[in-house]
């Protein structure tokens, strides 16, 4: 492929086809439910014992700490290229890890077991799969993958308009994808006329020579994927409705896991294709991403779901790391990849707590909710704690990432960064009314007075440290991101 792809890793590889192989096993189980269980739960956790073993890897001069390259349609220039380096690492150790929970919180799922399983690790090889590949194609393919289990995620799984939310977001998210394909066959035909050399391996399509035209028509394919899947204000409207109708996975998945292949797609590919195109369009994004904040936040305010109301707050979280990303400096690049992995843990360990509060009071609805912490003292803690570090509470996960998004943006756009601070206060008020009516309040009449059962504090509570302990101490994550955010910013397309 490229002169700086030399060396091979057998670890890249397990880690995008051990769970394909499990998604085989839990299909070929469909006749034993407890045998399909058992065997998504080995696999996630191998595949996360395999993600953290990454850790070991050193980086190399050019940012990269793993590689693997070689042919694999030659006739068509494409190759099976895999790439690891910080920040691809964080997000698929974030991947195996929600993937993992995801598992446990289905454990007692008896609507076809064997087949949720198995899309589940379906949709985390192509998640997996995504954050690594370094050719066009192998890209294109793994993100149409996450397309086919989220589909049937929502349509088999989730809830009364389930039908209607997973077609939604099918049409939206191909149309995005369709786009973006046109603009890798037209890259990959020019490159080959002006080199001679048909390949669709990223670090050779970031030399073509392309007219201003070209440049800013390509750019916009590929935004048309990726704001989609961010989703960034105007383009978010399936959200809420995927996010509602989806079972506990599924939002697990969506707002944990898919939201951040839409901006990886953009640091990786967008940005460092089209570098003229990127910082036309900076001041535009800006916009979007701040009316997005508290377009958001105001929807979510006056919605009475609270599923929907943590749907739409991701949509103004996700404007939070676009705004740190177009003010484009080394601090407010780490402030947005490390909102975008706690954001993750957060949002899922939120939509987990809202699971499990709906199977014992039958309701989701404000109205209908209320005083949870006389009957559900444990649950309604968890409750609490996500919900604190949802709005960027000091000391919890989401603040260190907010912040350095806010001081990065202050240093080059102040004006931005203090436009975004309302947007934090607009969090905390739709979150307090939200744990208000909840957990405070007169009680509401429970289905099950049961508090936390084993299986749910296991899930829990490595959520609730992970939680403290990246708002406490973010450094750990901070250091793989330095080297690479600061080769992106400086070689892969600085405006």
């Amino acid at each position: 492929m490229t002169a700086d792809i030399g060396t091979s890793s057998p670890l890249l590889s397990l880690l995008l086809w051990l769970p394909v192989a499990g998604a085989v096993l839990c299909f070929a189980s469909y006749r034993s439910a407890v045998l399909a269980r058992w065997v998504a739960l080995a696999t996630a956790l191998l595949v996360l014992l395999l993600s953290l073993a990454c850790l070991t890897c050193p980086a190399g001069p050019d940012g990269w700490m793993l590689l693997t390259d070689r042919s694999w349609i030659e006739a068509f220039g494409i190759r099976y290229s895999l790439g690891m380096d910080g920040i691809s690492l964080l997000l698929v150790i974030l991947t195996a890890f929600l993937q993992l929970v995801a598992v446990l919180i289905s454990w007692d799922q008896e609507k076809y077991p064997a087949l949720l399983f198995g899309l589940l690790l379906l949709l985390e090889a192509g998640i997996i799969g995504v954050f690594l590949a370094l050719d066009l194609v192998l890209f294109y393919l793994l993100w149409e993958l996450m397309l086919i289990p989220t589909f049937f995620l929502i349509g088999i799984w989730g809830y009364r308009r389930r039908v209607y939310a997973a077609v939604k977001f099918f049409l939206f998210t191909l149309a995005g994808s369709l786009c973006m394909l046109l603009a890798i066959i037209s890259l990959y035909l020019l490159h080959g006329e002006q080199t001679g050399s048909y390949t669709f391996a990223l670090a050779a399509l970031k030399q073509t020579q392309l007219g201003f035209g070209q440049e800013m028509l390509f750019y916009l394919c590929f935004m048309a994927a990726f704001a989609v899947k961010i989703p960034l204000f105007p383009f978010h409207s399936w959200l809420p409705d995927a996010h509602t109708e989806a079972p506990v996975a599924g939002s697990i998945d969506l707002a944990g896991l898919l939201l951040k292949t839409g901006v990886y797609g953009m640091i990786r590919f967008a940005f460092p294709l089209f570098p003229r195109a990127a910082e036309q369009s900076l001041p535009v994004l800006a916009v979007l991403a701040l009316f997005g904040i508290f377009y958001a936040a105001w929807i979510a305010y006056l919605q009475t779901d609270i599923k929907r109301i943590v749907a739409y707050s991701s949509i103004s979280h996700l404007g939070f790391v676009v705004l740190g990303l177009v003010a484009w400096g080394q601090t407010a690049w780490e402030g947005s990849l490390l909102l975008m992995v706690n954001h993750g843990v957060t949002t899922g360990a939120l939509f987990i707590a809202i699971a499990l509060v709906q199977k014992r009071t039958g309701t989701r609805e404000l109205p209908k909710l209320g005083g949870l912490w006389k009957s559900q003292p444990n649950l309604s803690a968890f409750f609490l704690l996500f919900s604190l570090a949802s709005l960027g509470l000091p000391g919890l996960a989401n603040f260190a990432g907010e912040i350095l998004v806010l001081i990065g943006t202050f240093g080059s756009h102040p004006l931005w960064a203090v436009i975004a601070v309302g947007g934090v206060l607009f969090s905390a008020v739709y979150t307090l009314r939200m744990v208000q009516c909840t957990i405070w309040g007169p009680s509401c009449e429970p289905f099950d007075r049961q508090d936390l059962g084993r299986r749910e504090w296991l899930v829990l509570i490595p959520l609730a440290v992970l939680v403290v302990l990246l708002g406490c101490y973010p450094q750990p994550l901070l250091d793989p991101l330095q080297l690479p955010v600061s080769l992106l910013l400086r070689s892969g397309g600085l405006p």
